[in-house]
Protein backbone atom coordinates (compact mmCIF):
# COMPACT_ATOMS: atom_id res chain seq x y z
CA UNK A 1 0.00 0.00 0.00
CA UNK A 2 1.42 3.60 -0.69
CA UNK A 3 0.13 5.31 2.43
CA UNK A 4 1.58 8.55 0.85
CA UNK A 5 -0.98 8.68 -1.65
CA UNK A 6 -4.06 7.52 0.46
CA UNK A 7 -7.15 9.52 0.55
CA UNK A 8 -7.50 8.81 4.61
CA UNK A 9 -8.59 11.71 6.42
CA UNK A 10 -5.24 13.50 8.92
CA UNK A 11 -8.43 14.58 11.38
CA UNK A 12 -10.47 12.00 13.24
CA UNK A 13 -13.83 11.12 11.39
CA UNK A 14 -17.00 9.95 12.46
CA UNK A 15 -18.17 6.86 11.24
CA UNK A 16 -21.49 4.79 11.47
CA UNK A 17 -20.77 1.66 12.98
CA UNK A 18 -22.78 -0.75 11.17
CA UNK A 19 -21.00 0.37 7.96
CA UNK A 20 -17.73 -1.38 9.30
CA UNK A 21 -19.69 -4.80 10.15
CA UNK A 22 -21.58 -5.18 6.83
CA UNK A 23 -18.36 -7.31 5.68
CA UNK A 24 -17.74 -9.75 9.13
CA UNK A 25 -20.74 -9.26 10.75
CA UNK A 26 -19.21 -8.40 13.76
CA UNK A 27 -18.08 -5.04 14.90
CA UNK A 28 -15.33 -6.36 17.21
CA UNK A 29 -13.73 -8.50 14.30
CA UNK A 30 -13.55 -5.55 12.81
CA UNK A 31 -12.26 -3.63 14.61
CA UNK A 32 -9.40 -6.65 15.46
CA UNK A 33 -8.78 -6.67 11.32
CA UNK A 34 -8.40 -3.09 11.37
CA UNK A 35 -6.51 -2.65 14.49
CA UNK A 36 -4.11 -5.66 13.29
CA UNK A 37 -4.07 -3.67 9.65
CA UNK A 38 -3.10 -0.57 11.42
CA UNK A 39 -0.05 -2.09 13.33
CA UNK A 40 1.32 -3.34 10.09
CA UNK A 41 1.25 -0.27 8.34
CA UNK A 42 2.47 1.48 11.89
CA UNK A 43 5.82 -0.56 11.33
CA UNK A 44 6.12 -0.09 7.56
CA UNK A 45 6.19 3.61 8.21
CA UNK A 46 8.71 3.60 10.93
CA UNK A 47 10.67 1.50 8.95
CA UNK A 48 10.57 3.77 6.02
CA UNK A 49 11.58 6.55 8.22
CA UNK A 50 14.19 4.89 9.60
CA UNK A 51 15.68 4.07 6.83
CA UNK A 52 15.48 8.17 5.23
CA UNK A 53 16.79 9.39 8.43
CA UNK A 54 19.61 6.86 8.45
CA UNK A 55 20.69 8.66 5.33
CA UNK A 56 21.57 11.69 7.35
CA UNK A 57 23.15 10.38 10.54
CA UNK A 58 26.60 11.30 11.51
CA UNK A 59 28.33 9.20 13.77
CA UNK A 60 30.47 11.80 16.28
CA UNK A 61 32.68 11.06 19.15
CA UNK A 62 31.29 13.89 21.03
CA UNK A 63 27.70 13.97 22.98
CA UNK A 64 28.08 17.85 23.35
CA UNK A 65 27.87 18.24 19.43
CA UNK A 66 24.35 18.49 18.26
CA UNK A 67 23.88 18.49 14.93
CA UNK A 68 20.81 19.32 13.15
CA UNK A 69 20.37 19.00 9.19
CA UNK A 70 17.22 20.99 7.88
CA UNK A 71 16.51 17.84 5.32
CA UNK A 72 16.29 15.16 8.41
CA UNK A 73 13.71 17.76 9.48
CA UNK A 74 11.42 18.11 6.83
CA UNK A 75 11.56 14.10 6.57
CA UNK A 76 10.73 14.03 10.11
CA UNK A 77 7.52 16.64 9.67
CA UNK A 78 6.35 14.76 6.82
CA UNK A 79 5.79 11.85 8.21
CA UNK A 80 4.41 13.60 11.19
CA UNK A 81 1.74 15.23 8.58
CA UNK A 82 0.23 11.63 7.76
CA UNK A 83 -2.70 10.33 8.41
CA UNK A 84 -2.57 8.29 11.20
CA UNK A 85 -2.24 4.35 10.78
CA UNK A 86 -5.41 3.84 12.43
CA UNK A 87 -7.27 5.82 9.95
CA UNK A 88 -5.04 4.63 7.30
CA UNK A 89 -6.46 1.34 8.14
CA UNK A 90 -9.95 1.95 8.20
CA UNK A 91 -10.07 3.48 5.01
CA UNK A 92 -8.40 0.02 3.48
CA UNK A 93 -11.07 -1.78 5.13
CA UNK A 94 -13.93 0.84 4.09
CA UNK A 95 -12.96 0.52 0.54
CA UNK A 96 -12.11 -2.99 0.92
CA UNK A 97 -8.86 -3.31 0.26
CA UNK A 98 -7.78 -5.31 3.25
CA UNK A 99 -7.59 -9.41 2.59
CA UNK A 100 -8.41 -11.37 5.87
CA UNK A 101 -8.81 -15.18 6.75
CA UNK A 102 -11.01 -16.45 9.72
CA UNK A 103 -9.39 -20.46 10.59
CA UNK A 104 -12.12 -21.22 12.90
CA UNK A 105 -14.18 -20.63 9.40
CA UNK A 106 -11.97 -22.39 7.18
CA UNK A 107 -12.13 -25.32 9.76
CA UNK A 108 -15.79 -25.21 9.94
CA UNK A 109 -16.26 -25.75 6.11
CA UNK A 110 -13.41 -28.47 5.88
CA UNK A 111 -15.23 -30.49 8.56
CA UNK A 112 -18.91 -29.89 6.20
CA UNK A 113 -16.77 -31.03 3.23
CA UNK A 114 -15.67 -34.28 4.83
CA UNK A 115 -19.22 -35.25 6.20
Amino acid sequence: MDYKKSKAPVNTVTRNIMDLCEDTGNIYESVSIISKRANQISVQIKEDLSKKLAEFASYNDSLEEVFENREQIEISRYYEKLPKPSLLATEEFVENQIYWRDPAQEQAVAQDERL
